[in-house]
């Protein structure tokens, strides 16, 4: 017969209880703080600003916010302003001396998503129509990106300078076909495909020749090469450029086409068919006519001469009708119809006997026009399908540039 445990053993069996309680505490605690501290550190990742991510991807010079804010001169010179921030002159801190330009980003962005796309794009494009970058700045929330100077500015204060003047059409036509072989190199030559999404005038930068340079990388997104369509959560860009895609998957998936439409609206714009006066020299009834119909009505009359006024050659003439030809086939509604960035290419240096004249868009808009409402804020009403689907005008106002989403 066993004895009876005695008061010691009680005492064992109470004291190995609350140990294992406790050690079943302490392994639980340990979980969720490894769990916790995993999951920040995977955060951090994602958001790709830390500076171990950023070291890793980007082979560039790095620079203090200090060592920024002596280049720029206590940032003295402003020359120009964003939609992710201001961007202001400066020079290299070495022998050469260089001139160059530094956008500091604003801190409001959040994470930096914009940040890091504009950096590693720009850090993975190197192509005579691209900016070429030349370093950046993280340290905490002060963000900037140090990119080559262009002298001659953006190509939205080139045509708005040239509106009133008579215009340089080879000039204009260089633009467009620079523009093209950059858009092109991004789409099928460059390490990483790139959609860049944000194709405009005020993004598309002239060095001291004229040669035009694509910028500005926020919004861009990188690819796989062999990657057609691409998942948007919702629409980016700028209100003007944007594809219809980009606002409803009825008119087709988003992919590199969406480039292709912005870069079609840009010529278009060079050659001064979106201009209000382009409208008023081809119909007097403005407020019925939509746009590109009368673009259409003139082809077919053969009047394209009214976009280069009195003084007319036959070389400026065909260069006018090649861009305009190749703008409206790049705004075609269906992704599929516009021409990739490598047959624009080919289009704008072929010859002009071989474009034939695209079929209409479906997307028509309405002429739009200016208005100004009790608090002095400019607005613009357009309306196309895609509004007339839902029975709703689309509004948008107006600040310095067309307004970005």
């Amino acid at each position: 017969m066993a004895p009876l445990p005695g008061p010691k053993d009680n005492s064992q069996r109470k004291l190995k209880a609350i140990l294992g309680g406790l050690a079943a505490v302490v392994v639980f605690i340990i979980v969720v703080v490894i769990a916790v501290v995993v999951r920040a550190k995977n955060a951090r990742k994602k958001s790709g600003l830390n500076d171990e991510n950023i070291e890793a991807v980007v082979m560039l010079r790095r620079y203090s916010f200090e060592k920024v804010k002596q280049m720029t001169n206590s940032f003295a010179q402003d020359i120009g302003k964003g939609g992710f921030g201001t961007v202001y002159k400066g020079k290299l801190p070495d022998a050469s001396g260089r001139d160059i330009a530094i956008k500091i980003l604003k801190e409001s962005k959040g994470n930096g998503e914009e940040f890091i796309n504009e950096l590693v794009s720009m850090s993975r494009a190197s192509h005579v129509n691209i900016v070429s970058l030349f370093g950046f700045c993280y340290e905490g929330s002060q963000r900037a990106i140090i990119y080559e100077f262009m002298p001659n500015g953006s190509l939205d204060k080139f045509l708005s300078e040239k509106m009133s003047t008579k215009k340089d059409w080879k000039i204009l036509y260089n633009i467009a076909v620079g523009v093209a072989r950059g858009l092109e190199y991004l789409h099928n030559s460059c390490v990483s495909k790139i959609v860049h999404f944000d194709i405009k005038p005020q993004n598309i930068l002239m060095d001291e020749e004229f040669c035009p340079k694509i910028s500005d990388f926020g919004l861009a997104k990188l690819c796989k090469k062999k990657e057609s369509i691409i998942s948007m959560l919702d629409a980016r860009g700028t209100v003007g450029y944007i594809a219809p895609e980009m606002f409803s998957k009825s008119y087709g998936g988003v992919s590199h086409k969406s480039d292709v439409y912005s870069y079609g609206m840009v010529v278009l714009e060079m050659i001064g068919a979106t201009n209000q006066e382009g409208f008023e020299a081809s119909t007097s009834n403005i407020s019925s006519m939509y746009f590109p119909d009368w673009i259409y009505e003139d082809l077919e009359r053969k009047q394209t001469v009214k976009l280069l006024g009195d003084h007319v050659v036959e070389e400026e003439e065909k260069i006018v009708k090649k861009m305009t030809l190749v703008g409206l086939w790049c705004i075609q509604t269906n992704p599929s119809d516009r021409p990739p960035m490598r047959k624009v290419v080919e289009m704008l240096e072929g010859s002009l006997e071989a474009l034939k004249i695209p079929p209409k868009p479906l997307l028509n808009l309405y002429v739009v026009t200016e208005t100004d409402d009790s608090h002095g804020t400019s607005s613009l009403s357009t309306l196309s399908l895609l509004e007339r689907k839902a029975s709703s005008t689309f509004q948008y106002t107006l600040t310095d540039s067309k307004e970005e989403v």
